[in-house]
């Protein structure tokens, strides 16, 4: 993983990172925690919005793949119908696309393309954390 300073932060910030494919699950929670973050994990929307609900007051950040079982676009809609304020970022692997812009319009913080780096990412997550 690419050398990058760790954000400093009052409290540490909980994510929930949620990912169908397993190893993107795991060098993605592994760079969230080496960034110094605590990170939940889910393996696809549904799972998310439960882990949502049961967190949602220590949730800081959501990051959702687009592409898995109850897609991120669905997952993100649920999310915003339990908290209106909830920060999301989408990871794809596939190009940014009208959806995606559309979710960005409805209050989405960003657009994370895969595979990212550990630099890519740390910033992504601070810029939607500072927001």
């Amino acid at each position: 993983m690419d050398s990058v300073d760790k954000p400093k932060f009052d409290k540490q910030s909980v994510i929930l990172f949620a990912d169908d494919d397993d190893l993107c699950l795991d060098v993605g929670v592994k760079m969230l925690q080496k960034l110094g973050y605590e990170v939940l994990d889910a393996r696809d929307g549904k799972e998310a919005l439960e882990v949502f609900n049961e967190n949602k007051n220590e949730i800081d950040l959501v990051i959702l793949d687009m592409k898995m079982p109850h897609n991120g676009s669905t997952t993100f809609s649920q999310l915003k119908k339990i908290n209106a304020d909830v920060k999301v970022l989408i990871a794809s692997g596939y190009t940014e696309d009208q959806q995606i812009r559309e979710m960005q319009k409805q209050g989405c913080y960003g657009f994370i393309q895969k595979p990212f780096s550990i630099r890519t990412l740390a910033q992504q997550v601070t810029n939607a954390l500072n927001n």
